[in-house]
């Protein structure tokens, strides 16, 4: 079985959830509604699609780092505190 890391699962099912929508001059936008800011623009669908995982992927780092919460996904909630074992478990 491939091993599965949380954070990779999380942006994963949050892209899932994208949306994209064809600008008028033929460019693309791209949004997750419930990561809200994160959007982004591209020439193609494909450019757009790859912005946006690029942002997500920002958005999620720094919201981590600075302790915002950030939504639960499809049951994954990054904004649990870390439990850590005592070294005497060793």
């Amino acid at each position: 079985m491939p091993i599965r890391y949380i954070l990779s699962e999380y942006l994963e099912r949050a892209i899932a959830q994208a949306e994209f929508d064809k600008l008028e001059d033929g460019t693309f936008a791209g949004r997750i509604p419930t990561c809200k800011g994160v959007v982004a623009f591209g020439a193609t669908l494909g450019e757009c699609a790859s912005e946006l995982r690029s942002t997500l992927e920002d958005w999620v780092i720094v919201g981590l780092k600075l302790g915002h919460p950030l939504p639960v996904i499809e049951d994954i909630d990054l904004n649990k505190e870390p439990v850590h074992e005592s070294l005497d478990s060793l």
